[in-house]
């Protein structure tokens, strides 16, 4: 067995039903725990988001705290993995990412508390915080926490370079080369010429733009996608029904919206949870590490406004991709030139083109670039908390923006596929001790939100 074979068992396994039950298991746990209340405040958290403490410790304004994550987290997977998604599970596929979503919820409200409640100052005055930290300073076994802190930090300082930056730049090369002819060089250079830029001057650099870019290319998408979706609205009920229908379907079916698509509940549950908790990172431990470097005078007000980067990633951006597909009535579709399933990028330019013509080509590969460029951005400060927290030394860090900036033109003029299966499971790893510190410091989180609910939340009523 070669090593990218064994690298490919390997991420299979991480990524597989194990880890995606434990990623949901903990995120109906902490919603039953916290009696359900990061879903009734939902929209009290949405209306947080632009609320503004100049005057509390911290970098960064709680918005761009969360554009922050939500540049980290809106990626390819919301225009790729969504068709991919419905492609091998069946349009149902969506519902559970919706589903997986519900229960994210909690499960990046609990991060964010742990993180901004444990988070530290370090030698330049600015806020490092994260599971590591919770781990660190909440875990009463010092020894335990220390351990689970050390992995977590290793896992994904390994993860930023890859499923943060080369997997995310070579979407970007070769989108404008299909699509463009743009040499990959060429984009190669761009792209580190601009992450330099921005990287290099740290997280207020990164808060910045990450506060223009998401809204803006988050508003496009959106704009394109309610198009297409208004222009085939004769077609989107039956398109939902279909959805629903396949997605508790235990039996083998076929039809209607999912064309030549052939799905069990089984298969629309595994591939929708596993899309799902991959493009909004709930349980991953990434997005905390944004939500510590916000000026907030409460963990759990914090918590609130970055738990909300679930609701807006899996059930905005990534339904509005599934709705397109559904409604276009090109799910199931195949390509001419080869005969096989439309899938992918592919799928969600067919979706688009329906209403669009050839700018359906366009429209996508705008996002796409957009979604990859602001997810390197928001990897690199994941990465670089990470690796302060392994190696607190100031030139080390600066070097790291500096090479983390370089690989992105590693990441759009080759393909590594053994780097990227090998940064997957990095990915995939980082999970295993966050979600035993959320577990084991539950009884932390639930006190801040009863806490925040009492002292807050009741007296605004």
């Amino acid at each position: 067995m070669d090593v990218a074979t064994l690298l490919s068992d390997i991420n299979d396994f991480v990524w597989g039903p194990i880890m995606l039950a434990l990623l949901v298991g903990t995120g109906i746990f902490l919603t039953v725990r916290l009696r359900f209340l990061p879903w009734i405040n939902l929209f009290y958290a949405i209306r947080l988001i632009f609320h503004h403490h100049k005057d509390k410790e911290g970098d960064i304004s709680p918005f761009q705290s969360l554009m922050t994550a939500l540049s980290a987290t809106v990626g390819t997977g919301n225009i790729v993995g969504v068709a991919t998604a419905m492609v091998l599970g069946g349009p149902g596929a969506l519902v559970w990412m919706w589903i997986s979503a519900a229960f994210g919820i909690a499960t990046k409200y609990g991060e964010s508390v742990l993180a901004v409640k444990y988070r530290e100052t370090n030698s330049v005055g600015e806020m490092s915080g994260g599971p590591m930290y919770a781990m660190k300073n909440g875990i009463s076994n010092k020894l335990v926490g220390r351990i689970l802190a050390a992995l977590f930090a290793f896992f994904a300082v390994s993860a930023s370079f890859g499923i943060g930056n080369l997997t995310q730049a070579n979407s970007i090369s070769a989108a404008l080369l299909t699509g463009y002819g743009v040499p990959t060089y060429v984009t190669g250079g761009v792209l580190t010429v601009l992450a330099l830029y921005v990287l290099v001057r740290g997280i207020r650099s990164i808060g910045l733009v990450s506060s223009i870019i998401v809204p803006a290319m988050a508003l496009f998408y959106f704009a394109a996608a309610l198009v297409v979706i208004l222009v085939n609205i004769d077609s989107l009920p039956a398109g939902i029904m279909e959805m629903f229908r396949m997605a508790f379907a235990w039996d083998a079916v076929a039809g209607g919206v999912g064309g030549s698509i052939v799905a069990s509940m089984l298969s629309a549950m595994r591939w929708g949870v596993a899309r799902g908790v991959f493009s909004n990172e709930a349980g991953l431990g990434s997005a905390p590490i944004a939500a510590a470097a916000a000026r907030t005078d409460y963990a759990s007000r914090q918590g609130y406004v970055n738990m909300t980067g679930t609701f807006f990633d899996t059930m905005i951006i990534c339904a509005l991709t599934g709705l397109v597909i559904a409604s276009s009535g090109m799910l199931g579709a195949t390509d001419p030139t080869t005969g096989q399933l439309l899938t992918g990028a592919n799928l969600t330019i067919a979706a688009f083109s329906t209403v669009f013509g050839s700018y359906g080509r366009l429209i996508v590969s705008v996002s796409l670039c957009l979604f990859a460029f602001s997810t390197i951005l928001g990897w690199e400060y994941y990465g670089e908390k990470s690796l302060e927290y392994l190696v607190n030394k100031r030139p080390i860090i600066m070097g790291y923006r500096v090479l983390f900036s370089l690989i992105t033109f590693v990441g759009a003029t080759t393909a590594l596929d053994v780097v990227w299966n090998f940064s997957d499971t990095m990915n995939g790893l980082m999970a295993i001790p966050n979600l035993i510190c959320l577990l084991w410091l539950s009884n932390d989180i639930a006190k801040e939100c009863f806490d925040y609910q009492k002292m807050v939340i009741d007296k605004e009523k």
